[in-house]
């Protein structure tokens, strides 16, 4: 959808003439009072639920939605119930405007020219969309990680337009050392010789070394120790095993030091798999969205306005809320959902609260978890009536 009128931002910039990408599920009812948008984190987008067909109806391969396990017909968000909207953020790099799109002033390439975008400009932009679509009141809000952020933003800008907020591994701000991982992955980025300040694109380059790197530290905070250890332990690569000549179990007789070096210097299973990440995610992700979107999350912080106090900035949040951590999410830790969840009780809010025990880390929110998925679909059809 095109949107041609500026939006102003958070910054005291504005943004014009710009699209935002966004998919629907299910159908919207007569009096549209069963929309539920979903809010995405870093590197998702509008694509939440199924697959894509190809011109001869065939499943495209590798295109379902992210969060197909929790959308879609008889799911814990039923389509068959619900009218879900997905939508790709300003400043991502799905199909929304964002630095790899022409700036309409200038006819060049936005590149590090993009403004610079917060969570409650996203929730905005979100907004301007739900009303092109007649959409006055939405039944639920809902997002994990920074989407989970989003959702609790809608509460504070719209409280009026939102009956319930799903926020699952979330928090109301980022820690001093998530706000460290995330400037040392920015670090690898812009000083990819490649980057050249933000305008590769002027060059013919991508700093896909950077970008690498940059995934390759997030990575590792969205698992959990025992997930690592359970899925690659110290296990070297089979062909470090076979160069070496060790034995299945990994020993080593006489040659002991081969095993040492092998082919582009990737030794164990751990190396191979964050490398294998790193690779994929320079292909299709864009760095100076990287950076934009880890920027929004280091300033989300609607205490901040109230001295920090989160119970005065969760006053005039009005709807019911189901929030959702994970026993073993160290990013986005329980403790932080217990904050908000303090600070609504402590404002008498409407607020459910569970905390699974889940092995996985923070990347349980995207996972098949029956608990999980269990608590979702409960709240869905106990709570939230179309």
């Amino acid at each position: 959808m095109h949107f041609a009128d500026a939006l102003p931002l958070q910054s005291g910039a504005s943004i014009r003439a710009y699209d935002l990408s966004y998919e629907t599920y299910g159908t919207l009812n007569a009096d549209k009072s069963n929309a539920v948008l979903i809010c995405h984190a870093l590197n998702a987008s509008h694509h939440v639920a199924g697959i894509y067909l190809d011109e001869s109806g065939a499943p495209v391969p590798r295109s379902e939605g992210w969060w197909d396990t929790m959308i879609g017909p008889g799911k814990p968000v039923d389509t068959d119930r619900f009218f879900v909207i997905g939508v790709n953020n300003l400043g991502s790099c799905f199909g929304s405007t964002g630095p790899m799109q022409t700036h309409p002033d200038t006819g060049q390439v936005y590149g590090a020219d993009f403004p610079v975008v917060t969570v409650q400009d996203w929730v905005d932009a979100q907004a301007r969309l739900l009303d092109a679509l007649g959409i006055q009141t939405l039944a639920a809000v809902m997002g994990g990680s920074l989407g989970g952020m989003q959702a609790l933003s809608w509460t504070l800008q719209y409280p009026d337009r939102v009956r319930h907020a799903v926020v699952v591994a979330s928090a109301p701000n980022l820690t001093a050392e998530n706000i460290a991982f995330n400037e040392v992955a920015r670090r690898a980025i812009v000083t990819d010789p490649d980057f050249h300040g933000g305008h590769f694109y002027r060059h013919g380059v991508l700093p896909q070394r950077g970008l690498r790197i940059a995934r390759m530290i997030g990575h590792i905070t969205y698992l959990s120790d025992d997930v690592m250890n359970e899925k690659f332990g110290r296990q070297l690569r089979q062909a470090v095993v076979e160069t070496a000549g060790l034995d299945v179990d990994g020993e080593a007789p006489a040659r002991a030091a081969a095993y040492r070096y092998s082919t582009q210097d990737v030794e164990f299973q751990i190396e191979s798999y964050l490398r294998y990440q790193g690779d994929k995610f320079s292909e299709y992700f864009d760095a100076n969205t990287y950076l934009l979107i880890t920027r929004a999350l280091d300033y989300f912080d609607p205490a901040a306005a109230h001295g920090g106090n989160l119970t005065r900035a969760l006053v005039q949040a009005s709807a019911k809320f189901l929030l959702v951590s994970f026993t073993t999410d160290w990013r986005f830790s329980p403790a932080r959902s217990r904050e908000i969840v303090k600070a609504l009780l402590d404002n008498q809010r409407d607020v459910s609260y569970a905390e699974i025990d889940a092995p996985h880390g923070h990347d349980a929110f995207l996972l098949d978890d029956p608990r999980y998925l269990g608590v979702v679909r409960s709240y869905f059809e106990s709570k939230v009536a179309p």
